[in-house]
């Protein structure tokens, strides 16, 4: 009696100290959450008085405003001048700038200029990021004062003149070049490079007009190459890639990547095979005319591939997969290929115990079987089977029962719409290292499966888009407190609510992917610049409920954005770029299709501040499911098959995260 007394009293303790806990838990978010809101109300404050001092004294004077750092040239000395620190801190300084903003800070004065004159800042340039803007002749003469500094050169897309690609010949210590898509770039311009650069590395000559003419000269020349970029060049021929051999050879090449290249034929492998033994890394991307053969004379001896990737190839068969086994693959990826089945599979422990990355999307042969064949790769960390339709849930459980699923890090099983919440709960079980998941188009997946990602502790990205998920699974995946990745694209049952109980807890979050969500409005964006101020990447594209007053609220707190897309956000006008360019000065990629209000001139204005634009103001397609005002259709066919549509025109998450970094 008196040990159930104790008990009693024991448990009444627990109760208080652990009501007493879950309080002051409560009393401490609420303070930082009412500490949050203050901040951001006192910054957008600032933010709005600063817009209107500067719109003042423009109104005043019509002479140039003179900068901040003007001022401090003028007066006194400034407080922090970059130009006292030392060497090594002012090279790590600017390495972050792109060459239009180093040309800029030589501008400044003579101290800057002096900065920007480091002969390590030039060992890299990359043209490409000014190709619109500078004309030849400064090329010609930067290659000229730097040719003893230069070590990597990008020309990539750039349209100049023949002689101004022979000035990269004065670079004798050039190690990578990249020319590609350069339409001018020929072979004479190829000769003169090579004659005065023996030193290359690496050569990237994609989708340029080169002939056997050049292939000759990279065994005479280029001793040293180990990696060789021939993709989409289509105007050499099987006799070019026998020139491989000639002299010294190419024997040194490691990479070599001849997507697109339909023109080569069985015996133009076999070219390839005597001249580049030592190859580990083969990318034929875009060939319809790859046979089983041209793999077969390739591998006859290249025996030391470790690396294969095969996409647009649909006439491989699981005899490439076969003939592959004498090679040591760690990396393996095909797509959108019917001929592969699970028999490519049945030995695949034995034939590639070392395989690390296992890319097969869109391969509609595959089915439960592979996956368990799969499951012994104790190297294995990415898996992709997006598009994979035939994977189910017995499948996946035979996969993550074997060791594979230890060490698996990325899974990407976008489309696979016969898994449910009995798959999730094995991968929460089973994949304690995975940092990537993506479910995409899983239309299975509950409330009751998001409660067991939260326990998936080291993930930092989800895609859940185009699943049947609601307000409720948001408030549980809020729980996890360390992602920060988030795609729920096209979840149409997903509001405002839903998205404001997330971003209170994920402060980590970077980037956020909400589009066609079309109920979600001005609270969201809110709710982001108060929670989410390190947000890099954002998309509500399909979103017509946002207007500008959001995007002053965006602008004035994330200032670390890179990406944005607000395609179809019709209430959008030319003020919101006013901003952009004030509060998001690290903007890279900008998209604005189908933004009815936001003219073309304010958009070309907008085009020279950041790398990449998309626009047109042109009226939404049907399958938006609102007109040019964002009223809703009232056809309910359109609305209605709006859906199938969608996964044609959002971005499909067919790749890993590695792929994209690549």
């Amino acid at each position: 009696m008196v040990l159930r007394i104790q008990r009693i009293i024991y448990c009444h303790k627990l109760t208080i100290i652990l009501t007493k806990w879950r309080n002051r838990a409560r009393y401490k978010n609420k303070k930082k959450e009412d500490e949050l809101i203050s901040k951001h109300e006192l910054q957008l404050k600032k933010w709005r008085n600063r817009l209107l001092l500067k719109g003042a004294s423009a109104g005043k004077s019509n002479l140039p405003e003179q900068s901040s750092s003007e001022v401090c040239l003028v007066g006194e000395t400034p407080e922090c001048d970059i130009s006292q620190l030392p060497e090594r801190a002012i090279l790590q300084i600017f390495f972050y700038l792109s060459l239009k903003d180093v040309i800029i800070c030589g501008q400044v004065n003579r101290a800057w200029m002096l900065m920007t004159q480091l002969s390590s800042l030039w060992n890299a340039i990359d043209f490409s990021t000014v190709k619109h803007v500078i004309p030849d002749k400064y090329i010609v003469s930067t290659l000229q004062r730097w040719r003893l500094n230069v070590l990597r050169l990008n020309f990539r897309g750039c349209l100049l003149r023949p002689r101004t690609f022979r000035s990269a010949s004065h670079c004798r210590n050039l190690q990578e070049l990249n020319v590609s898509d350069c339409p001018t770039f020929t072979d004479e311009s190829m000769r003169h490079i090579s004659e005065g650069c023996p030193g290359v590395l690496y050569l990237n000559l994609s989708n340029t007009t080169i002939t056997n003419r050049t292939m000759r000269l990279l065994p005479r020349h280029f001793h040293n190459l180990q990696n060789l970029s021939l993709a989409y060049c289509r105007r050499f021929t099987d006799k070019g890639l026998q020139y491989l051999n000639l002299g010294n050879g190419c024997h040194k090449l490691i990479y070599l990547d001849l997507s697109g290249c339909t023109q080569i034929s069985v015996q133009g492998f076999r070219y390839i095979a005597n001249s580049c033994t030592g190859i580990l890394h083969l990318t034929i991307n875009d060939m319809p005319t790859l046979t089983d053969n041209c793999i077969k004379a390739l591998v006859e001896k290249c025996s030391h591939i470790t690396s294969m990737v095969f996409t647009g190839a649909p006439h491989i068969s699981d005899c490439t997969f076969k003939a592959l086994s004498t090679c040591k693959l760690r990396k393996i990826r095909f797509e959108g290929n019917k001929r592969i089945t699970d028999a490519s599979f049945k030995f695949i422990d034995k034939n590639y115990p070392n395989l690390s990355h296992i890319y097969m999307a869109d391969c509609k042969g595959i089915t439960d079987s592979s996956l368990r064949s799969l499951s012994p790769l104790k190297q294995l960390t990415v898996l992709n089977l997006a598009n994979c339709v035939r994977i189910g849930d017995v499948g996946l459980r035979q996969f993550l029962d074997g060791p594979a699923s230890v060490r698996i890090r990325e899974l990407n099983l976008s489309n696979c719409v016969q898994l449910s919440d009995v798959s999730v709960m094995k991968l929460s079980e089973r994949c304690p290292n995975l940092n990537y998941l993506s479910l995409r188009n899983c239309e299975h997946l509950t409330a009751q499966g998001i409660a067991y990602i939260v326990n998936i502790f080291s993930l930092v990205s989800i895609d859940l888009s185009g699943t049947d998920i609601s307000n409720e699974a948001l408030n549980v995946l809020s729980r996890h407190k360390n992602l920060k990745e988030l795609s729920v694209s096209a979840c149409y049952r997903i509001t405002d609510d839903g998205i404001q109980a997330f971003c209170k807890s994920s402060l980590m979050l970077e980037r956020l992917d909400v589009s066609y969500c079309s109920q979600l409005s001005d609270m969201i964006i809110k709710a982001l610049a108060i929670y989410c101020i390190n947000l890099t990447s954002l998309s509500i594209a399909g979103c017509p409920k946002i207007t500008d007053s959001a995007m002053e609220i965006l602008s004035a707190k994330c200032h670390y954005l890179h990406i944005l897309d607000i395609s179809g956000c019709v209430l959008l006008t030319d003020q919101i770029l006013e901003d952009l360019q004030i509060g998001c000065k690290q903007l890279r990629i900008l998209k604005m299709q189908y933004c009815t209000n936001i003219s073309k001139n304010a958009a070309e204005r907008m085009s020279s501040k950041v790398q990449q634009q998309e626009y047109n103001s042109n009226d939404p397609p049907h399958w938006f499911g609102y007109d040019r005002a964002g009223n809703p259709l009232t056809q309910p066919d359109n609305i209605t098959s709006s859906k199938g549509s969608l996964e044609l025109t959002v971005e499909k998450s067919t790749y890993s995260s590695e792929e994209e970094v690549a």
